[in-house]
């Protein structure tokens, strides 16, 4: 199966404080200034049952999950995401922004864990099928978003993980980045919270732009 990329589909992406929340709310803001209609969603999660596969992966209280099967779980969520939400909502002619997406399983499980990229791939075209036109990598030194991330409440089964294991995670965000430099737009997390968010709806500015633009000649 190739994969096809959705003009109107964005992600955010980033390690664990990196700021995603407040970037996916200024991108909202954005959305309704321009009347434009959007479904905003996450993962895991993003329907009832991929919300209840999240809790498994992230709750701390049962056994821990084997990389292999973290990965399955997230597929499993993904797969559940993808044609309850996300390509209703894109049929419909609506954006999509998703806070993270496949490329989390790539970072987290892949270079995190230590899983085949290779594989990954092959789930990703046969369960997945479709990748964002823009991923947005909101890129933070792993001490700086440790420390934004302490007080806000207990950390689940990943947020529990060593500092080694989120470096790993940021090195292979970056590398997905200088992989695919047409799709990322890297950001500089450490800087002010209103200046990632001006510079990520900047970006999704001309991304819109772009589309419209696009739209408009067939």
């Amino acid at each position: 199966m190739t994969l096809r990329t959705h003009a109107r589909f964005v992600t955010l992406e980033g390690g664990e404080g990196a700021g995603k929340s407040t970037v996916l709310s200024a991108l909202r803001a954005a959305f309704e200034r321009a009347g434009i209609q959007a479904v905003y969603t996450r993962e895991p999660g993003g329907t009832p049952l991929a919300e209840q596969i999240r809790g498994l992966m992230l709750d701390t209280h049962h056994e821990p999950a084997s990389p292999e099967a973290e990965l399955l779980l997230a597929f499993a969520a993904r797969a559940q995401h993808v044609r309850a939400t996300i390509l209703p909502a894109l049929e419909r002619g609506e954006w999509v922004v998703s806070d993270r997406f496949t490329d989390a399983s790539y970072a987290y499980q892949g270079a995190g864990r230590g899983l085949d990229a290779q594989f990954i791939g092959e789930l990703e075209r046969r369960v997945v099928g479709i990748r964002p036109a823009l991923t947005l990598l909101l890129d933070v030194p792993v001490e700086i978003g440790l420390q934004r991330m302490r007080g806000r409440g207990a950390a689940d089964r990943i947020e529990s993980e060593r500092n080694d294991f989120f470096e790993r995670v940021r090195q292979g965000y970056r590398d997905r980045a200088v992989a695919e430099p047409e799709r990322f737009e890297l950001i500089d997390a450490s800087q002010p919270a209103d200046t990632v968010a001006a510079q990520a709806v900047a970006r999704v500015h001309a991304l819109i732009a772009a589309t419209s633009s696009a739209e408009a000649t067939r």
